[in-house]
């Protein structure tokens, strides 16, 4: 068979488990039948759109020049559609996002190219003529009344975030204006998210995963606040990492309100959908780099843990979801205190920072938290390293990673644009080799 031939999915019929049976045994720490396996459920597990499409038309899929849709157009992800899921032996399905980081609705898809030259769909709210420094700009809400709020450079593949910082008066600072993005959810929000997580869970015997928002305390993604017109408060990334040592008040108090609000949010969620959702993901907060933390252990006991632990209590209490934390980087030192928070899922497990190696990790914590990621480099293997070389580090990861239950399958975040499709081809028939398809 040829790198760039896919493998077909054959389940083993020894214990023939559903997709959604077969995630859900995984995060109860139960051995499944094979490999439980994650593309694209959420915003840090998915595929640039320039990968999805050439992917596509390897495995036949598409047509040379049809488009892929943009569903976030902040990193630019494209769309894992039923017939990929079911090429490649996706376990999971997506509650989708009705609005993009940048706050216009995914719809009204209309026909863009990347710089690339990948043809994909973005949303109307999209803009579509480059600045006459070739830039690419966005606007909060596809309002171009307002000032732009990510900035993708030509040549780019990425959205980088615009800071609209105001003048900081530290003798005026009011934690409310850091509080203007959060706020009751809508009828409307809620009947989407209902509905669809009642169409993912009747209609496919795939585990549902949803992103539960306003839950993300201090995600840095989130600060500057690009669907705000006009944010207020601490917005400047810079400005935010100092105040959780020189603001702690400050920051606890916006944590304070922000988390009954997502509290009060997550009781009408968890009435309106009760058990058509597996996992959810709250946050998305990193801590680590390569090399260590962003903030001391003492840091995030005092300012992130009780809030976490708050909200993973409400879940463990009134739903029977299993809760999903991303955070890159070196959080090995972390780890113990996700675990008392009352995690269940750590994302995305990145294997080549200092001290996450995966036999550690496994060893150590294999047995109370489920590793949800960490199966190829997307750093340097996956997009610079041979077919034979992603076969050979998946391979060795499912060794380690799998015995006992504790393990969802997916790259180390998001696969990158560039990527060769040969490569993720054989990422997947790895995980099939390993299954014994």
């Amino acid at each position: 068979m040829g790198r760039g031939e896919l493998i077909p999915v054959k389940r083993q019929e020894a214990v023939p488990l559903t997709s959604r049976e077969r995630v859900l045994a995984s995060v109860n720490h139960r051995q499944p039948d094979q490999v439980a396996v994650d593309l694209g459920s959420t915003a840090v597990t998915g595929i640039s759109a320039s990968a999805l499409y050439r992917l596509r038309v390897a495995l036949g899929l598409s047509k040379p020049g049809e488009p892929v849709k943009v569903i976030e157009p902040y990193q630019v992800l494209g769309e894992v559609t039923d017939d990929l899921r079911e090429a490649l032996g996706i376990d999971t399905a997506p509650v989708p996002a009705a609005r993009t980081l940048f706050g216009f609705e995914n719809t009204g898809w209309r026909e863009w190219r990347l710089f690339d030259g990948t043809p994909v769909l973005v949303p109307e709210g999209f803009n579509t003529e480059p600045e006459p420094s070739g830039d690419i700009l966005q606007y909060p809400e596809g309002d171009k009344s307002c000032a732009p709020s990510g900035r993708m450079p030509k040549g780019g593949h990425y959205f980088d975030t615009i800071i609209r910082q105001d003048h900081i008066d530290d003798d005026n600072l009011d934690p409310s204006n850091n509080l203007q993005e959060f706020g009751p959810i809508s009828d409307a929000e809620l009947e989407q998210i209902r509905s669809q997580a009642e169409h993912c869970h009747r209609t496919t015997d795939l585990a549902v995963v949803a992103v539960i928002g306003g839950l993300a305390f201090g995600d840095i993604a989130l600060v500057p606040g690009m669907w705000l017109k006009h944010p207020r408060g601490i917005r400047d990334v810079a400005e935010w990492y100092m105040s959780l040592a020189m603001r702690r008040d400050y920051v606890k108090a916006v944590f304070e309100g922000q988390c009954a609000i997502g509290l009060a949010n997550l009781e009408r969620i968890a009435r309106a959908v009760g058990d058509l959702i597996h996992v959810v993901m709250v946050t998305g907060t990193d801590f680590g780099t390569q090399r260590g933390l962003f903030a001391s252990v003492e840091s995030y006991r005092d300012l992130f843990k009780p809030f976490h632990t708050r909200v993973c209590r409400w879940i463990h209490e009134h739903t029977p979801w299993k809760v999903f934390i991303h955070s890159c980087g070196s959080v090995v030192e972390l780890i113990p205190d996700f675990i008392e928070a009352g995690f269940d899922i750590l994302n995305p497990v990145q294997c080549s920072a200092a001290g996450m190696e995966p036999e550690k990790l496994k060893r150590e914590f294999g047995d109370r938290i489920t590793f949800w990621g960490a199966g190829v480099d997307t750093q340097q293997t996956l997009p610079f390293g041979t077919p034979e070389e992603v076969r050979e580090e998946v391979l060795c990861r499912l060794d380690v990673l799998t015995p006992g239950g504790g393990f969802v399958f997916n790259p180390i975040h998001n696969i990158q644009p560039r990527t060769p499709p040969e490569n993720i081809i054989a990422m997947f028939n790895a995980v099939k080799e390993f299954d014994g398809s």
